[in-house]
């Protein structure tokens, strides 16, 4: 039905209701005989009455409204609309000494117009639902978990979109002064316990979390509850987190930051990233996942210029095409270079000045680095030397590098190039005037070529998961808790410091492929299965966040821990040492590792294993051939 037909025939509707309910009025008023002086009246008003509320309808854009999807908002707009016109109404007839009704009358017919014309509205809803259900296919039950302002509201929207084939069966909820209850309409069943069993019994399909406050401890229980049955789930995330009206739309699946096996660690970036604000700031690795969230923070700040350092074209094209975009006002400059490039890296500074420095860019697979350990060395080495230096002479305020928990006691190239990457800053920092701070990240989830993603591409293609070992255990924090660190550490820094997060315990990394396989609705050993494939070069079973020399304090946060060591006597003008060091590898690349032993004693390197040769010895014979 097109606007103007549908506009002709809601007139005709309302006038044939606000007739009525006028001559309702009048017959309730006289018992049912209307004296003629009042049927005479009646007539000759009926024109006045019906054409002013028709044009106060019109003019207040009743006729505009969706009424498919009436609800109280439109109700009240009906009741704004009738009173405005009646009490125009009523003026008109005195000033114009037009024939009067009974003034019991006006206020009859003002209640019945709002309820005839209101009826018909919902009527139209009741009838469009009804015709709706019986067109469409089944409806698919749901259960919603949480019997709160969220829950209540979820459980409206998915009443009043009968095109999703969901019908929702009750609420779950722990509070006693809830149960047995009803809200909108619905039974509150149980509490998480009876999730199993009203699931089997009421044939639910769908389980949505309705919580968006609630701690990852009963997110946890939940979904291992839930993952007793068939039901999909799906959750509806912090509303900080959603800037979407509709709750339906904010739902998604269990991700795996829903269950890291501890509480979030959050910090107030508003408090603490003040000293970002007017600033020239630039981040290396800006294309990475840890730079290019740190790029997006860091505009929610208002950065005077944000200078984006990466030697990848593609990564560095992306992160500037979605910044422009989402900050339109900020002044971005993306500078496609190699870290190691001290000439050209020395332009930018000495062009832009910058105040802040971020310093994300680094090789972090470990296996990949045991292959290449030259690669290892030039990167995460000289290349933080040359950036160390250049923030030293240039004025930089406040200079983070970001580390790894690998860097402590390393056993792989890749960790001992960060461990002297972290003494090479702690170095610079005892005759300057940067703060020089680093930070040390666990395993980042959801970051590139990060477990979490290699994981989820092995379930897709049915298996098999592969896991190094069966005892192998990780350190876990997500990208904003790894972002939020980064400046936090940059706010309280003092110089020469060594953050390190409190993740909690470290997690099995067998459980974590398992809780994997189950949210993607499989089965372990049934559906896919997992592989076992041994530990790879360089690879521990379980990382450490610090050393035994080293004093961890408290920090005003507490989740934040603080190395405040003075360097070792053995690490002072480490930094010069790695002038030779470079010189050294360039000319003798296959001896890196021992080069690096020389340097730094608690390098265990570990057993270089059968694969890794083999695969040496291929990349030979492929380059001699």
């Amino acid at each position: 039905m097109n606007h103007k037909i549908r506009y002709i025939l809601m007139l005709f509707v309302d006038a044939v209701l606000i007739n009525l309910a006028v001559y309702v009025a009048l017959l309730l008023r006289f018992d049912g005989v209307i004296p003629g002086q009042y049927v005479d009246a009646f007539v000759k008003l009926m024109p006045v009455i019906t054409i002013t509320i028709l044009v106060f309808f019109t003019g207040l854009k009743m006729y505009r409204r969706i009424w498919e999807y009436a609800s109280i908002g439109e109700m009240l707009a009906i009741l704004r609309a009738t009173t405005y016109s009646i009490a125009f109404i009523i003026l008109l007839i005195y000033l114009l000494q037009l024939p009067k009704l009974p003034r019991s009358v006006y206020i009859i017919s003002w209640m019945l117009i709002n309820a005839f014309i209101g009826a018909s509205r919902i009527s139209w809803r009741l009838f469009r639902d009804a015709y709706l259900q019986t067109r469409s296919a089944p409806s698919r039950r749901v259960l919603i978990i949480g019997a709160g302002d969220a829950g209540a509201i979820l459980a409206r929207e998915i009443a009043s979109n009968p095109r999703l084939n969901l019908k929702v069966a009750g609420f779950i909820d722990d509070d006693p002064a809830k149960q047995k209850n009803i809200l909108n309409g619905l039974p509150v069943l149980g509490t998480r316990k009876s999730i199993p069993f009203l699931v089997r019994d009421l044939e639910i399909s769908e389980v949505i979390i309705a919580m968006p406050s609630v701690g990852s401890d009963a997110i946890r229980e939940i979904v291992k509850l839930c993952k007793e049955t068939s039901a999909r789930i799906r959750i509806l995330p912090g509303i900080y987190q959603s800037t979407s009206k509709s709750l339906l739309t904010a739902l998604r699946d269990i991700k795996m930051e829903d269950l890291l096996r501890r509480e979030q660690v959050t910090v107030d970036i508003t408090q603490i990233a003040g000293y970002i604000s007017a600033k020239t700031v630039l981040v290396t690795g800006a294309g990475g996942s840890i730079g290019s969230e740190l790029c997006r923070q860091i505009l929610e700040h208002s950065p005077q210029l944000l200078i984006m350092v990466d030697h990848s074209e593609n990564n560095l094209f992306e992160i500037e095409q979605e910044l422009h975009d989402t900050y339109p006002a900020s002044i971005i400059y993306p500078a496609l270079l190699d870290i190691r490039n001290q000439s050209k890296l020395e332009e930018i500074f000495r062009q832009y000045r910058p105040k802040i420095v971020f310093h994300a860019a680094a090789f972090k697979h470990v296996p990949m680095m045991e292959l290449h350990p030259t690669e290892a060395l030039s990167n995460n080495v000289i290349g933080t030397r040359n950036l160390a230096r250049l923030a030293d002479s240039y004025g930089v305020e406040s200079f983070v590098l970001i580390s790894t928990d690998k860097a402590v006691n390393p056993t792989s190239i890749m960790g001992a190039s960060k461990r002297l990457a972290e003494l090479v800053i702690k170095d610079v920092n005892r005759t300057s005037n940067t703060r020089f701070s680093a930070v040390r990240f666990g395993n980042v989830l959801g970051s590139r070529g990060s477990v979490i993603p290699t994981f989820m591409k092995q379930i897709e293609r049915g298996g098999p998961v592969t896991v190094t070992h069966p005892e192998m255990k990780r350190y876990f924090m997500t990208i904003p808790e790894a972002v939020q660190l980064v400046i936090q550490a940059g706010a309280i820094s003092q110089g020469g410091e060594i953050f390190v997060l409190d993740m909690g315990e470290p997690v099995k990394i067998e459980d974590l492929a398992r809780d994997l396989i189950r949210l993607s609705g499989y089965e372990a050993g049934k559906d896919i299965d997992i592989v076992y494939t041994g530990i790879r070069p360089g690879e521990k079973l379980c990382e450490e966040l610090f050393t035994s020399r080293e004093e961890m304090a408290s920090t005003s946060h507490k989740k934040i821990f603080i190395c405040q060591k003075e360097l070792d006597r053995d690490y002072v003008n480490i930094s010069k040492k790695v002038d030779t060091l470079a010189e050294k590898y360039a000319e003798n690349g296959s001896d890196v590792f021992n080069l690096m032993r020389e340097i730094i004693p608690e390098y265990k390197k570990a057993a270089d294993n059968a694969s890794l040769q083999k695969k040496r010895e291929v990349a030979s014979g492929r380059a001699a051939g």
